[in-house]
């Protein structure tokens, strides 16, 4: 089971970070347009569009990796001083309650945005070259397939921590700093509490 977990996280990192290459190419179209403003004085009638869909693909493409990091906001100030079935047990309600039912109306509508694009061959109407935007909404459903997804693997953990009293590993990239802080208070504590006994 764990192996199908962590199968998800991974496709889900995969597609997460190489949507994060979006901040790349948005750098250099926003460099791009104020070269050819500021300098020649020729400024481009698709830069605005094309930063507003990267950062919007950046965006929507993260979620679902963001999750699989369990790094989303919440109020950690109550949270983390509850015994983790406790967390698994409000996540499984929460999950139930609130984010299955979003994520499938999101898929839903965003299915018939995208469709509804994709017959008008949309384009964009902030400027008069406005690019293509029936892909840009392609991605509303396929955010939304990643989000039910990840969710399922979410309850599965949920489940898992209720069962065996604590959170099953997931893959991390990275550690807060107040998490690193703690846990370096925690140990020296723990090593001058360890001095002091030997004395």
């Amino acid at each position: 089971m764990q192996s199908i977990l962590l199968a998800v996280d991974r496709l889900n990192a995969f597609i997460g970070k190489a949507f994060a290459w979006c901040i790349v190419l948005l750098t250099l179209a926003i460099s791009y347009e104020v070269f050819r403003r500021y300098v020649l004085r020729d400024p481009t009638t698709w830069a605005y569009d094309v930063s507003l869909m990267l950062y919007g693909a950046l965006f929507m493409m993260a979620g679902a990796y963001t999750l699989s990091r369990n790094g989303h906001v919440r109020g950690d100030f109550l949270y983390r001083n509850w015994r983790p079935q406790t967390q698994a047990k409000s996540d499984l309600v929460l999950y139930f309650l609130f984010y299955f039912p979003g994520i499938l109306a999101m898929i839903y509508a965003g299915w018939g945005y995208f469709h509804l694009s994709y017959l008008l061959n949309e384009h964009s109407s902030f400027s008069p070259d406005g690019p293509v935007i029936w892909p840009f909404k392609a991605l509303i459903p396929i955010t939304g397939v990643l989000m039910l997804l990840q969710g399922v693997v979410e309850v599965a953990r949920c489940i898992i921590c209720i069962r065996d009293g604590d959170w099953p590993q997931r893959l991390h990239d990275v550690e807060e700093m107040e998490k690193i802080i703690l846990e370096e208070a925690a140990n020296r504590a723990e090593r001058e509490g360890t001095t002091r006994g030997a004395l």
